[in-house]
């Protein structure tokens, strides 16, 4: 069998444009090049009305458990303006010791080196007693609707058990080995809409003004104290992102006023817990001010938390033995799609370093794209012994 090379790969991986949520063919060469290596694959797309379709990959080799299960997605976000690159983000370059190309860092190059480590496992490990399973997406920069969700409902359907999962995230700050992500913090977002009554300035009795009342409403939420975090947990935390009052004329009182926030809860909470208590702030405000208001939520994720086990502290171990840094077990940043996963699994993430990821000249250093292979390969020998 064949052993794969990492940075040729990634670099296979990364010339496809494929800016969320398109394909541009990505999937059939991964499915074959992993049908190569012996796994049962199968590229599944799902629909939905408003929604653009998207095509994900399950792939399996062995039949019998434990199942261990790589997650990761293939979509990248939009580069930019190509001539702010010092590379073509699809024709990636090595510089410096560096592969520079959108995806580069997320999150392609460590789907290349989970490939490539199991290309070098099942080279002398055919006989596995276990599975090993690769659920890669096109759909986790996007909207998250037709990928790793609607992956883990048809998994569920089929009986698929999944023992444990390694989200390939960049989840280290500056250097390899810094950090493993155990949970993640939940995302709600609110729009809330004000409408009042329009009116000349100089009447405002006979008007009733939005942006009083989006003020109050606003200044209430932001002194909110949610709570002071817990052991695992950074504190819940409000953002106001947009403040929009659609009015061309400075002698006009608006007829409505619109804001956007967003609230990054830990597991002390849950949507509906904050939901609530917002809802009964944006009542009382309102009903004071003689104003009506809308709002529309939208959650990302719910708080959740992967309690240790001997698996993530085994992960944990090697890379300590790899890099010569114990990795901290951390909650911290954004959503990922292990918020879909941890129903069926529990799942830990470790990556690359993420300094770049999202940048103009995205890029992995080659160094760690074969520690990152090394890591990979050094888990699945001690998962299988």
């Amino acid at each position: 069998m064949k052993i794969l090379n990492e940075i040729k790969l990634a670099k296979e991986l990364i010339k496809f444009p494929t800016i969320t949520p398109v394909d541009a063919g990505v999937m059939k060469f991964l499915e074959k090049k992993l049908k190569k290596l012996g796994f049962k694959t199968k590229v599944i797309e799902f629909k939905e009305k408003n929604f653009k379709p998207v095509k994900n990959l399950y792939a399996k080799f062995g039949n019998q458990g434990p199942n261990f299960c790589y997650a990761g997605h293939l979509d990248v976000v939009p580069p930019g303006n190509f001539k702010d690159w010092t590379v073509n983000p699809f024709r990636p370059s090595i510089k410096k010791g560096h592969l520079i190309g959108r995806g580069a860092n997320d999150m392609k190059s460590s789907i290349a080196a989970f490939v490539t480590a199991v290309s070098i496992f099942l080279n002398k490990n055919r006989k596995l007693k276990g599975s090993i399973s690769l659920l890669i997406t096109g759909d986790e920069e996007g909207e998250a609707i037709n990928g790793t969700k609607k992956v883990v409902d048809y998994l569920k359907k089929k009986r698929e058990k999944i023992s444990f999962c390694l989200v390939g995230e960049p989840t280290n700050p500056n250097k390899l080995g810094e950090m493993m992500k155990i949970g993640r913090r939940g995302s709600l977002t609110g729009k809330l809409i004000i409408n009042g009554i329009q009116g000349h300035v100089a009447y405002p009795q006979r008007a009733n003004n939005p942006s009083t009342t989006i003020i109050q409403i606003l200044n209430e939420l932001k002194n909110i104290k949610f709570d002071r975090g817990t052991k695992d947990f950074q504190p819940t935390n409000l953002e106001v992102t947009k403040i929009n009052i659609k009015n061309n004329a400075e002698n006009v009182i608006p007829g409505s006023a619109e804001a956007c926030f967003n609230i990054r809860f830990n597991n002390k909470h849950s949507s509906n817990s904050i939901k609530k208590r917002l809802n009964n702030i944006f009542k009382k405000i309102s009903k004071k001010n003689k104003s009506k208001f809308k709002i529309e939520y939208k959650v990302s994720g719910e708080a959740f938390l992967t309690k240790p086990n001997n698996t993530t502290f085994m992960i944990q171990k090697i890379i300590k033995n790899i890099t010569k840094i114990k990795p901290k077990l951390s909650t911290t940043g954004g959503t990922s799609d292990a918020r879909f996963i941890r129903k069926i699994s529990p799942c830990v993430e470790f990556g690359l370093v993420g300094k770049t990821m999202h940048k103009v000249d995205e890029a992995v250093s080659l160094k760690d794209l074969k520690s990152l292979t090394k890591i990979y390969q050094n888990i699945l020998q001690s998962y299988f012994k």
